[in-house]
């Protein structure tokens, strides 16, 4: 029997990007309300900063998601076997994501360990359900469209991003937490739909290889590139976390934060996304990560210089959603360049190691962003994230050499269980 034209559109790379969207919209509204609302709603209660930089520790199911990963490739992935089975893990962690979700109802009866906790187990199902995402996106890009996919996968980030971190915030000042958390997992529930409607086709030949951790970190590249994106992101995501507290002290409202995280950050994240993916599409992943890089490091001396010389809010506001349009940029020609190290034998196992590596630096760099605000003040704080990015400037290329990028997978997968 013939596919139908539903089966053949379903299957389709302009679906399949409709479907990851989604799913990465879903991860950024959780992202949202963990790195951007809750911070900003504590200190707006008079929590102390360096309380407020324990909530980065909700995400270190993103930093510790490899341990499963293997485990989750090998269900996706059947050994011996043609299937893929993304759509087994995706759609159900999103339906237990929005769950979660209307637990986080009673956020405002929460001490801070049950609601870093419940954060913590949102972080951990997203984590797990990126992890196939990750591996579908990888089998469905071809190398020329993959510019423009990690476009969609930053700007729905974003997206998600703007409702996580923007509007959960302007509905919480209104109607109060219940109702926020309520409309967050209605919106999870409606990023799934696409991904629900995805068909799979047929591995082109079943694989005997066993996806490991052993297996990636055989390879050089891989080992490399956890570096790379250490270096590369360590000062973005030192200044990330304290921007919304900062602006609190400096007597903006909560309102207006929603509006800046909201509004504001979707429209500079999604020119920055598109701006990435111009820079990938135009000069090739490896030049577009070395423009990003200056121009991250550019935007967080910048943003450094408004708040140490304690210019107005408004130019705070300015530096702050410049700071996000560089941040996308970044991500989208990050992600471009190290999809091409991810092996087609398992895809979400190597890609989730680079995203590993990133989770990691976020943790640690709120924590630390947290402290060091705390004992020393922004304008340390903010100065060392732009020293940080100054030094991936003289780096990356280094480290981009070092990993010596192959023309394609077939010049290092020989064989299963092969990897050079």
């Amino acid at each position: 029997m013939s596919p139908t034209n539903t089966e053949v559109r379903r299957s389709s790379t302009g679906f399949a990007l409709l479907a990851m969207g989604g799913v990465y919209a879903a991860q950024g509204v959780i992202g949202g309300i963990t790195l951007q609302a809750i911070p900003a709603v504590l200190r707006d209660a008079g929590r102390p900063l360096q309380e407020i930089g324990l909530m980065s520790l909700a995400i270190l199911p993103w930093a510790l998601k490899f341990l499963w990963a293997p485990m989750l490739e090998r269900v996706r992935l059947p050994i011996g076997s043609p299937l893929r089975r993304s759509r087994r893990i995706v759609v159900p962690g999103q339906l237990l994501m929005a769950a979660m979700l209307l637990m986080l109802g009673w956020g405002a009866r929460l001490s801070p360990a049950p609601l870093l906790g419940l954060l913590a187990v949102l972080a951990l199902l997203a984590a797990s359900v990126d992890v196939a995402c990750d591996g579908y996106a990888v089998e469905q890009l071809p190398p020329a469209r993959r510019g423009w996919g990690n476009a969609l996968q930053v700007g729905g980030s974003y997206l998600g991003m703007f409702a996580g971190a923007g509007l959960f915030l302007m509905i919480l000042a209104v109607h109060g937490w219940a109702v926020a958390a309520a409309g967050m997992a209605i919106l999870v529930l409606l990023f799934a739909l696409p991904f629900a409607a995805v068909r799979e086709g047929l591995r082109p030949a079943p694989a005997a290889h066993r996806p490991s951790l052993a297996a990636a970190w055989r390879r050089k590249a891989i080992r490399w590139g956890l570096v790379l994106t250490v270096v590369f992101q360590l000062g973005s995501r030192l200044a990330y976390g304290m921007t919304g507290p900062l602006l609190i002290d400096r007597g903006v409202s909560l309102t207006t934060i929603g509006w800046l995280n909201g509004a504001g950050g979707v429209m500079t994240g999604l020119a920055g996304t598109m701006a990435g993916a111009w820079l990938v599409q135009r000069y090739g992943a490896r030049r577009a990560l070395f423009a990003a890089t200056v121009l991250q490091a550019a935007s967080l001396l910048g943003f450094w210089l408004v708040a140490a010389a304690h210019f107005t809010s408004d130019w705070l506001l300015a530096g702050a959603l410049l700071k996000n349009a560089a941040a996308t940029v970044g991500f989208v020609s990050l992600y471009a360049y190290l999809m091409d190290y991810a092996s087609p034998l398992q895809a979400g196992v190597d890609f989730t190691l680079f995203q590993c590596a990133d989770a990691a630096t976020a943790a640690v760099g709120g924590l630390g962003a947290g402290i060091v605000a705390q004992h020393y003040g922004y304008g340390i704080s903010f100065g060392l994230a732009a020293v940080l990015a100054l030094a991936a400037c003289a780096l990356l290329p280094w480290l981009a050499h070092a990993m010596q990028a192959p023309a394609n997978h077939t010049r290092h997968v020989t064989h299963a269980g092969d990897f050079r």
